[in-house]
């Protein structure tokens, strides 16, 4: 029988489990919840808590305790600017395991560790249907809009076509026009020089 059991080994070395732990509490921290096995996130669960209880004092001493655990300087300031403040009237359980079946590989069972609160958030589904139809109603108007100008457009395109039409006819016979007077301008001396 073991007595004063403390914490769970996860079949490593102290320094390794340590660097594991230190490892993880950063990836939920930035992440706000990561997949891993059961053992290893109710061990993480009793680091991070700890980190976090410190991280809602936010004075400097909590700060050095904290930065000796967490030396990713992005991840501490999360800590302390986000988490620390949504916490602070929360007397604990600052996470939350939710077990998520077991692994494909060597089937341990695995689970999800993430902070209370900071959760990702689901629309309700009739906000969703309504900025549907809004929108399908916003499309059917441009439609609309655009069939109107399409029409405005050939109703005015048929008359400047005919006003064109009569615009280059009166060029066409000014050419025709031309070209006659050249050839009749032309003597007949000319006309027998290009015969022979």
């Amino acid at each position: 029988m073991r007595h004063n059991i403390d914490h769970r080994k996860l079949g490593r070395t102290s320094e390794h489990r340590l660097a594991l732990l230190r490892n993880q509490t950063i990836s939920l921290i930035k992440k706000d919840r990561i997949k891993t096995t059961v053992a290893k996130a109710k061990e993480v669960r009793r680091f991070v808590e700890k980190l976090i209880t410190l991280a809602k004092k936010d004075t400097l001493h909590a700060r050095r305790l904290v930065a000796k655990d967490i030396q990713d300087p992005e991840a501490l300031k999360k800590l302390f600017a986000t988490i620390g403040p949504l916490n602070a009237q929360r007397p604990g359980g600052y996470t939350r395991i939710i077990k998520a079946g077991f692994r494909r590989g060597d089937s341990a069972e695995e689970a999800i560790i993430e902070l209370v609160g900071r959760e990702p958030k689901f629309e309700d589904k009739s906000k969703k249907k309504a900025k549907k139809k809004e929108k399908i109603e916003a499309a059917e108007q441009k439609e609309v809009a655009s069939a109107k100008e399409e029409e405005k457009k050939k109703e005015v395109t048929p008359e400047s076509s005919e006003e064109s039409k009569q615009e280059t006819a009166p060029a066409e016979v000014e050419e025709k026009r031309s070209t006659e007077e050249i050839n009749k301008s032309e003597t007949p001396s000319e006309a027998k020089d290009e015969e022979k």
